[in-house]
């Protein structure tokens, strides 16, 4: 099974209609964390702790469901992968977000189908399993659960990892979604997204484009970024470079640079 984690930290826009996401905004980083504890936890009790969180997310959030538009088209996007054990969902939220965990689930915003295409979406998967698949996404991870839940004393009795409470989830949907990667690890993604829209007879210049949209933001909101939008920046640094190599990857591959166009899906109402 693939395992995925966060691509884009969370930046609201201002689409009309369209719920933030309920994630609870604590402090989730405090004096006292249980370094001990977490470094006993096994892979298969990060693995319940992930069933919970997304369980919670998922409890927390608008799922898309049915003949909703988003999930339609997400429905459509996710056909092409050819990889088991997924659970890929759209939630109607207007920020720009998408993550995955370690048990498969992928949860897309809507505010990311609004200004990405279905080549570009389909880019970011590829991205997030690159980084599971470079065994990034497991220690982010338990890294947040350190962070977050674990600092108040969370942990392994008797061979059971305690639950969590709903502020603990809370703060770990914080964690994660602020979790950071290494420049060299986010490269490798890159790489893996690249060629991961290759295998899926897609033109790999999708994630060049997918990076200048970002910056296209970057440079819209100027100095009047709310803090949401400052954390999606700062959690993906290095837009420009980027941007270049795999604009330069593309075109050393011989593959034409598109028409950047609209994404499939309409303004949510």
């Amino acid at each position: 099974m693939k395992r995925i984690l966060t691509f884009l930290a969370v930046a609201a826009l201002s689409a009309a209609g369209v719920s933030h996401a309920q994630f609870r905004l604590n402090k989730a980083i405090g004096a006292g964390a249980k370094v001990l504890q977490a470094a006993t936890l096994t892979d298969a009790q990060i693995k319940g702790y992930v069933k919970e969180y997304i369980d919670w997310m998922d409890a927390h959030n608008p799922v898309c469901e049915g003949d909703d538009e988003f999930a339609v088209r997400l429905a459509r996007i996710t056909a092409k992968i050819n990889v088991d054990g997924l659970n890929i969902k759209a939630y109607r939220v207007r920020d720009v977000n998408a993550f995955a965990c370690a048990d498969g689930s992928i949860r897309v915003f809507a505010g990311l189908m609004q200004i990405m295409t279905d080549e570009e979406i389909l880019g970011v998967i590829g991205h997030e399993i690159g980084h599971v698949m470079n065994k990034d996404s497991k220690d982010a991870f338990r890294t947040a659960l350190l962070a977050s839940a674990l600092r108040d004393g969370v942990s392994s009795a008797g061979g059971t990892a305690a639950k969590l409470s709903d502020s603990q989830l809370g703060d770990l949907g914080e964690a994660v979604t602020q979790s950071k990667f290494s420049q060299k690890q986010e490269y490798a993604a890159d790489e893996y997204g690249y060629n991961f829209l290759k295998s899926h007879g897609e033109n790999p210049w999708a994630m060049a484009l997918s990076f200048e949209k970002l910056k296209k933001m970057e440079e819209e909101m100027g100095a009047d970024k709310t803090n949401k939008v400052q954390q999606l920046f700062s959690t993906h640094p290095d837009l420009d470079n980027r941007i270049k190599r795999m604009t330069d990857k593309a075109t050393a591959d011989g593959f034409e640079r598109p028409e950047m166009t609209a994404p499939e899906t309409a303004a949510v109402e």
